[in-house]
Formats: structure tokens, C-alpha cells, sequence
């Protein structure tokens, strides 16, 4: 397989030698992956290789970086990937950074993949090409965030808040009556503007794939790359089951998203992953500056905080209509 696909804001191409792994990436992406074609890859920005042979990659004339990592001048090798099971060697090739991934399970890898399938699905797209597209975003001064940026009613909101607080219902609710959106749960940001990262939406009530925590997969069909905020949302669970809403500081704001970031279960490999990458290659931070972009956004944005109830039909629109109503009165 030969396609190219636009992710947190980065062109990447990949070229796929294992009919399983294509399948794979095939799933992930949807129709954001355009196959065949040639000179999208050969000019993409990122270049992604999943080879068909199992062999290591030779490490001769690298030297240790960490555990199970070996670098040199422009060259990387890490084993197991976020415990992927796919090695990886990263060379920077006219200054374009190539990722060449070989499968290569150890044993403990190999059980993990038998009998938690769900999770290697994920663990696999991370390491594969979500993971990689959010590191070079960084090289170009965009941040990985867990949050959400949907355009509907008007407005233009970056949904803020911690996994479990309801980001997907509200966001599948407005799509699905004519809004656009970025992503499910994961986003760059240059503190500005929000790119999506291209991933299924794992929901209650879907029908694709089983997934973890009782949640099926589809695919997000009223998706655009990018979008710039006007306001911030942050959702929490409500304690006694009534909405409440309120505006918030951007202080408040801009913790719940650099906080909510962080204890994104989606992200929690991705820190030492983008790490060893910068400082292998040079390019991009160490550390992306997630409190910085979150203050950056929250300063820009009109902040607000509603509390959801566990089952509660309000449009994100209506609520925003009600606070501006509020307002003017």
C-alpha cells in the first residue's frame, strides 16, 4: 500500500509492505486516506515505511540514548514502540525525517496482542502514525491536546475537559444535525488555530468494532483538518444531576486543558516517545508547551464551564445561546 493521509495538520505518506498493518491504518483513517498517491508521498513531510522484514535494524556505529533506544548523527532505533510490537529506525533523509517500522514483537508483547486485541489496535495507531504526525506538529511549533474543536450554531468551540466527561456525545450530537469538527479527542494547537488528528470516534451506541470501556468504533464523517476556536468549553460531570453553566477564569480554563491533556490515556506513551525522538533528530522540543498553548488559548477564548448530566439533550448551541441571552440581558 501506497497512500498519504492529513493529520495534525502534516501531510504524511506511508508506504505499508504487511497487508494487516494496511488494513490497520486503513481502519484508523477512513477516507482521510488517499491511496495511490505517488507524488503526495514523495513530497510529503513525513514518511512512514512499515517494512515486511523481521529482521533488527542494525544499530552498528550507534550508541545507547536509553533503555532498548541506540542514536547517532540523524539516526534512531527504539525496540517494541510504546510496546507496539514494531521496532523502529528513524533517519532524517534531506532533512524530511523517514519512520521505517519492522514487527518484531518480544514475547510478553506477543501475549498482550493475543489476548487484549482492542488495546494493541490502539497502542498500534499511536505508535504507527498518530504518535509521529503530533511529534513533527511539535517541530513546527503545534502541541498535542486532548480536546475536541466543532463548528456548529454559529460558534466555534474547543471542547476542554478529562476522558469520561461526556467530549463525544456532545460532539457526535452537533454533527450529527449538520456541525463539522476536527477530531474525537485528540488535537495540535499553535495556541490559534486546532488541527485534527485523524482517529475513529469510540462511542456508547456505535457500531463498528468493539472497543474498550464498552465502546464502538465509527468513523467521524463531517471532518475538516483545522479550525480556529472563539470559545472554550470545559465539561465536567455533573454532581447533582442538574446543567449547570458558568463563566469561568482563563486561568481555570487553560488548567483543565493542559491538565486534562496529561491524564489522557491516549497520550500517556506519547511523552517519552516525542522525547527520544528530539533529542535523536534535534527537531522539536524536548517537552511540547502544553501550559503555555493552554494559556494561549484560554486568554484568546470566551471560557466557559458546564456541568453535564448524565443524560442530558441540550445542544452545545442552545447552551451557548442561553449564556449569550444572559448576557445582553
Amino acid at each position: 500500500m501506497r497512500a498519504s493521509v492529513s493529520t495534525a495538520g502534516t501531510q504524511v505518506g506511508v508506504e505499508c509492505e504487511l497487508p494487516w498493518v494496511a488494513r490497520l491504518l486503513a481502519e484508523c483513517c477512513g477516507d482521510a486516506l488517499e491511496i495511490d498517491q505517488l507524488a503526495t508521498i514523495d513530497t510529503a513531510q513525513l514518511r512512514i515505511r512499515i517494512e515486511r522484514s523481521r529482521d533488527p535494524f542494525d544499530i552498528g556505529g550507534l550508541a545507547p540514548l536509553t533503555r532498548a533506544a541506540w542514536a547517532g548523527p540523524g539516526e534512531l532505533v527504539m525496540l517494541d514502540v510504546c510496546t507496539s510490537g514494531f521496532d523502529l529506525r528513524m533517519r532524517l533523509e534531506r532533512g524530511r525525517p523517514v519512520l521505517s517500522y519492522r514487527w518484531r514483537p518480544p514475547a510478553t508483547t506477543r501475549a498482550a496482542v493475543m489476548t487484549l486485541r482492542a488495546r494493541f489496535r490502539l497502542l498500534a495507531r499511536a505508535a504507527l502514525l498518530q504518535y509521529p504526525a503530533m511529534w513533527f506538529a511539535s517541530t513546527r511549533g503545534a502541541v498535542p491536546l486532548h480536546a475536541a474543536v466543532l463548528s456548529a450554531g454559529g460558534a466555534t468551540t474547543l471542547l476542554a475537559g478529562p476522558s469520561g466527561v461526556g467530549k463525544t456525545t456532545v460532539l457526535m450530537r452537533e454533527v450529527r444535525k449538520g456541525g463539522v469538527a476536527t477530531s474525537d479527542n485528540l488535537c495540535v494547537s499553535d495556541g490559534t488555530q486546532c488541527w485534527g488528528v485523524v482517529e475513529p470516534v469510540r462511542a456508547e451506541g456505535a457500531t463498528g468494532r468493539r472497543m474498550t470501556h464498552g465502546r464502538r468504533e465509527t468513523h467521524l464523517n463531517e471532518r475538516v483538518d483545522c479550525l480556529m476556536p472563539d470559545v472554550m468549553v470545559v465539561l465536567r460531570r455533573s454532581v447533582d444531576g442538574a446543567l449547570a453553566i458558568r463563566r469561568c477564569s482563563a486561568g481555570e480554563a487553560a488548567r483543565s486543558l493542559a491538565s486534562g491533556t496529561y491524564m489522557a490515556g491516549e497520550l500517556r506513551r506519547y511523552w517519552a516517545f516525542a522525547a527520544t525522538l528530539a533529542t535523536a533528530s534535534g527537531l522539536g522540543p524536548a517537552h511540547p508547551a502544553i501550559t503555555e498553548t493552554s494559556g494561549l488559548l484560554s486568554r484568546r477564548l470566551a471560557c466557559l464551564e458546564v456541568a453535564l448530566p448524565e443524560h442530558c439533550d441540550m445542544r452545545l448551541h442552545e447552551v451557548l445561546e442561553t449564556v449569550e441571552r444572559s448576557t445582553c440581558a
